[in-house]
């Protein structure tokens, strides 16, 4: 099952950053007293009492005009209300209720979905509770008196976020269809695909960078069977700046992935592959998802008998980190390979969900170990006693050993490659857990 999301939103320097940084546990944003600094890492895996869930810190565009600040707000509060399952709406007891929070607040009540309301900066409860009874006349209900930076009230704050994700659980429980979520840079084609997948103009489609309004689900039924694309080409306007144009579709993606079991990160074929859409794919490596990789635009390039090989090393040298992925070039103006494309997200699928026999894996792993000693360090040598699959989506293996600090990353890597020789998995990441076990 995905993660449930659980958005930030806020003015500039109300503490949203801070209080990202505590509750990942290491300092991910920049955190600085000017509006507008926090950069690059924007989501994180947060545990709390059992619950696992994604935090986005929606930052933003934060310039100093005040009439910009609020219509920064409000694309913020879109984005969250929009992609979060629950809202974190932080405020500043210092600087009191504002009007700005009132028109935000309007905003978030409307969206139905469950808003958390923060009141951070109360360094004491003493001197600053008269100051946070304010805050209910946003009628958002009971507001939740934190400080960020002096860890104060936070897991009272968490306990209610996770009051909501049974809600949130219910819903996912039911729908067992495929999930494809079609991610990439803005304006590389995505929307086009589903368009031409569905055979109708569903998805809005223009020429202008981030024109699709929603992350719209589609529901496409091919051969009998039925799959949910979810689109995010989406950014809900264009913005002057690249920056946020970036962030907004790493926020968007980052909710998409949380959804699919598929993966296709979609790259323009006249660009050729970014450092945004390496960013983007780790994305979904590191959530572990099925993982196609779709050129588009394949039919506006000129090509010789070399182009092929030439992308696909590009790609291929960009991505190392996911050799496991599959590669397919593709037009959705012309419709080009595009039942290709329906093929390998079947097969992806199926790899992702696929059960390897303990007794089968054991006899890859013996053979491995023959045909390569494992490690040693000061005369000890690394000892690998068993193997077992413990999960699928994606498939997760654990290997019990004699010391985990002998398996190395590389023979780990070597073990896998031997796995993947055997049974394929292509389009899947495989996740390994090393195990100490004591000799007996």
């Amino acid at each position: 099952m995905s993660k449930p999301i659980v958005a930030i939103v806020g003015r500039p320097n109300v503490g949203k950053s801070t209080l990202f940084n505590v509750l990942a546990g290491e300092k991910i944003s920049i955190v600085q007293d000017t509006p507008g600094v926090t950069r690059d890492r924007i989501y994180a895996d947060i545990n709390w009492l059992d619950y696992n869930f994604t935090l986005i810190d929606t930052g933003g565009i934060e310039p100093e005009s005040d009439n910009i600040i609020l219509k920064s707000m409000r694309e913020q509060a879109e984005i969250a209300i929009e992609t979060a399952d629950v809202i974190i709406f932080m405020t500043d007891v210092r600087q009191g209720m504002v009007d700005d929070d009132s028109k935000v607040a309007d905003m978030l009540r409307r969206s139905k979905k469950p808003i958390v309301l923060v009141v951070n900066k109360v360094d004491s409860f003493e001197k600053f509770m008269p100051d946070v009874y304010e805050f209910y006349n946003l009628g958002l209900g009971d507001p939740h008196p934190i400080s960020g930076s002096s860890r104060l009230g936070i897991g009272d704050m968490l306990d209610e976020v996770v009051s909501h994700f049974d809600e949130y659980a219910k819903e996912e429980i039911e729908d067992e269809r495929p999930r494809i979520a079609i991610i990439g840079k803005p304006n590389v084609g995505k929307s086009s695909i589903i368009n031409k997948l569905l055979g109708e103009d569903r998805v809005i489609v223009s020429d202008i960078a981030g024109t699709t309004r929603d992350a719209v689900d589609t529901e496409i039924v091919r051969n009998g069977r039925e799959y949910v694309f979810i689109d995010t080409a989406g950014l809900r306007r264009k913005s002057k700046i690249k920056e946020d144009i970036e962030r907004y579709s790493i926020i968007r993606t980052v909710s998409a992935v949380e959804r699919c079991n598929v993966a296709v990160l979609v790259i323009d074929a006249t660009e050729g592959i970014t450092d945004q859409d390496a960013k983007i794919a780790g994305i979904a490596h590191e959530r572990g998802k099925g993982m196609i990789i779709a050129v588009n635009k394949w039919d506006a390039i000129e090509k010789n008998d070399k182009t092929i090989y030439k992308f696909t090393e590009e790609i291929r040298n960009k991505l190392s980190y996911m050799p496991y992925a599959e590669l397919i070039f593709i037009s959705a103006q012309t419709g080009q390979r595009l039942p290709k494309l329906f093929e390998t997200i079947d097969a992806v699928i199926e790899n992702h969900s696929l059960r390897i026999a303990t007794g089968v894996l054991n006899e890859i792993m013996s053979e491995a170990v023959a045909m390569q000693q494992p490690p040693s360090d000061k005369g000890k040598r690394l000892k690998l006693y068993y193997i077992t699959q413990v999960a699928v989506k994606p498939p997760t293996f654990v290997i019990f050993v004699n010391d985990k600090e002998l398996m190395h990353f590389s023979y780990t890597r070597y073990i896998e490659n031997r796995i993947r020789e055997s049974f394929g998995f292509r389009g899947t990441p495989l996740k390994f857990i090393i195990r100490e076990r004591k000799e007996k």
